[in-house]
């Protein structure tokens, strides 16, 4: 009797770890169910994502005071390798839980929402002058504006801790209604966008995900009735920190 596929099989085998008949089974699944198709291409963009951001640091050679210092406590050393396992799984861990969002959030729609939310990133951090259309001195008025056109409160996080302020923000086309970007800048001139949209109807909750293009990249997430956006072109690891950030501020 064939064991059911489960969502443990589908894992495994985006993981190369089933044996032939197994992955034979899987795949013969997959062709006939297109939701988990989906699911699987999302988990391995997903894992690109992850080598594409830390194959760099993992690959990188251990320092020689350490490897000297290693040489004569194997009990160091497995301790080392244990430590260095654990904060591979941390990372993957933050992530694993987009992974296991149901399909439609990893939909075609959140990665449209991404490009434009990055499309508008490079197009308005270029401006000297106009970068924003109210500017932070009027942050109540631009947050009521905004919320009006959504339809729904919109807050701006606050990311000083993170080394950067709110310049102000603007209203922005999106496919089926407004957003909301948000604008903020660091003192050595780095700018971020935060773009949220309002949707119609609650949706699950899911991890960050990542987009890349030409130099730039846009962390975004669901969270019920909003969809979010982090767009800027600092290295992934301040990204994430950011995003991390604002994740947490605006669940308070």
């Amino acid at each position: 009797m064939t064991t059911p596929i489960g969502e443990r099989d589908l894992h495994a085998y985006v993981d190369g770890q089933l044996d032939a008949d197994r992955r034979a089974q899987v795949e013969g699944y997959l062709a006939s169910q297109p939701p988990a198709q989906e699911q699987v291409q999302h988990w391995r963009e997903q894992n690109r994502s992850l080598h594409r951001l830390y194959d760099g640091v993992m690959n990188e050679a251990v320092p020689m005071q350490l490897t000297t210092a290693l040489k004569p406590q194997p009990m160091l050393r497995a301790l080392a390798a244990g430590v260095a396992c654990l904060a591979c799984g941390v990372v993957a861990g933050w992530f694993a839980h987009g992974f296991m969002a149901p399909p439609d959030v990893a939909s075609s729609g959140n990665s449209g929402f991404a490009r434009n939310a990055l499309a508008a990133h490079v197009v308005f951090v270029a401006e000297q002058r106009h970068p924003v259309e109210v500017t932070a001195q009027q942050e109540a008025h631009l947050l009521a504006w905004l919320s009006k056109r959504l339809e729904a409160p919109i807050h701006a996080p606050d990311l000083r801790d993170q080394g950067f302020t709110l310049l102000g923000g603007r209203l922005l086309p999106g496919d089926d209604a407004p957003l909301a970007q948000l604008m903020y800048e660091s003192a050595a001139g780095e700018r971020l966008t935060l773009t949220i949209r309002h949707a119609a109807r609650q949706q699950m909750a899911g991890g960050f995900q990542l987009l890349e293009q030409n130099g730039n990249a846009v962390f975004y997430w669901i969270d019920r009735d909003y969809g979010y956006a982090l767009s800027g072109g600092i290295t992934k690891a301040r990204m994430l920190d950011v995003a991390q950030a604002v994740h947490a501020r605006l669940k308070l």
